[in-house]
């Protein structure tokens, strides 16, 4: 199978602006997405600057940008002014807060008022419901099922993101993402799944050249791999 022909919408997933300008020169990133975590791990000072750099360097595609905080009051205002940012925005909202107390109500506060949600860190089938049963009709929103953290449990998340899908279906405008992406292989899950879209982070975008590559060519690559690193390291096996 070659990119071109999946379905499935590839988002990038990362908070480097730089390698978000990289991903977006190439043209078959559809939309970004980010976190505090890998916000944290890009080194991010400023939220807002943050955003409005991103914002300036992907003017035209979709951008999920997430709340920080833990209550939902102050969450509801950093959601505000996150919408504010730009009409590409997507305000990411956690499914619960950090006391698991639910934050479907205020999800459909948001979604009232007509705000793009991406609702984040969704790992069951009824959560999915409930986050879809929340929103406004006619509006635009993203519902991101943890994929890879229940994949990292033993259990298989295809049937899970396959449900999720007709679910999310159900209300126009609603689209189920993949996320926690962890090798090209779940790209084409996703795709089988109909899944609307996944997130994939800079590292195994810069897989997707060996999608589709013969494995005998891609056997002889890889020993050629080792034998260019063997001679850099200047190794002697027999003490010559």
């Amino acid at each position: 199978m070659k990119f071109e022909d999946l379905k499935v919408t590839v988002y990038a997933d990362g908070a480097d602006i730089e390698g978000m300008k990289e991903e977006y020169k190439k043209g078959y990133v559809k939309g970004f997405t980010t976190n505090p975590t890998l916000m944290k791990k890009a080194g991010v000072k400023d939220y807002v600057s943050f955003a409005k750099e991103a914002l300036k360097e992907i003017p035209d595609l979709p951008l999920s940008l997430e709340v920080f905080a833990d209550d939902f009051e102050t969450m509801e205002k950093e959601a505000r002014v996150i919408a504010a940012l730009g009409d590409n925005v997507f305000v990411k909202i956690p499914i619960t807060n950090s006391r698991g107390e639910s934050s479907i109500p205020l999800i459909k506060k948001l979604s009232a008022d007509g705000l793009q949600l991406n609702v984040t860190a969704i790992l069951t089938l009824d959560q999915v419901r409930e986050t879809v049963d929340a929103f406004k009709d006619g509006t635009k929103n993203i519902v991101s099922i943890f994929a890879g953290r229940i994949l990292d449990t033993g259990v298989d998340a295809v049937p899970i993101m396959k449900e999720a899908a007709q679910i999310c279906r159900q209300k126009p405008g609603t689209m189920s993402l993949w996320a926690s992406c962890r090798e090209v292989y779940n790209i084409i899950q996703a795709d089988q799944c109909g899944t609307d879209i996944i997130t994939v982070t800079n590292a195994i975008l810069g897989k997707l050249p060996n999608l589709g590559k013969d494995l005998k060519q891609l056997s002889l690559e890889t020993v050629r791999m080792f034998v260019n690193d063997g001679k850099s390291l200047g190794f002697s096996i027999l003490g010559e």
